[in-house]
């Protein structure tokens, strides 16, 4: 049974505190031990990030070419058996200064009460 959308609107809130901390060990408080981060290569392949270590790894990756990250008009979309989160990211490309914005919304399942997958959808606007 998924949690109620009052139990999934606290694990993103302590989700998004470990993700933007970069805390894999918080993230794992919330995260199911199979938890698994479908995200994107820089050459917009799909890419599959699994265990602790990668998930530490790819959380300081995340910010390598960007910075001052603003993730704006967050909205949760609580579905039966999962959750949708559309967004704006704003943020400054380190190399050359230029503001970088997209736009995306990512899918959230559930496992035993904790976030078992983040799949993400991007694109520059």
């Amino acid at each position: 049974m998924s949690p109620s959308a009052e139990e999934r609107d606290a694990l993103f809130k302590s989700f998004g505190r470990a993700f933007f901390k970069r805390d894999a060990d918080a993230l794992y408080e919330v995260c199911s031990p199979d938890f698994t981060w479908m995200t994107l290569n820089e050459d917009g392949s799909a890419k599959a990030v699994t265990g602790k270590a990668a998930i530490a790894e790819q959380l300081q990756r995340r910010s390598a070419d960007l910075e001052n990250v603003r993730f704006e008009d967050v909205h949760y979309h609580h579905a039966p058996d999962a959750t949708f989160m559309t967004f704006r990211l704003t943020a400054t490309r380190k190399d050359t200064g230029e503001l970088h914005e997209e736009v995306g919304i990512e899918r959230y399942t559930f496992q035993d009460g904790q976030i078992t997958l983040k799949d993400v959808y991007r694109k520059p606007t």
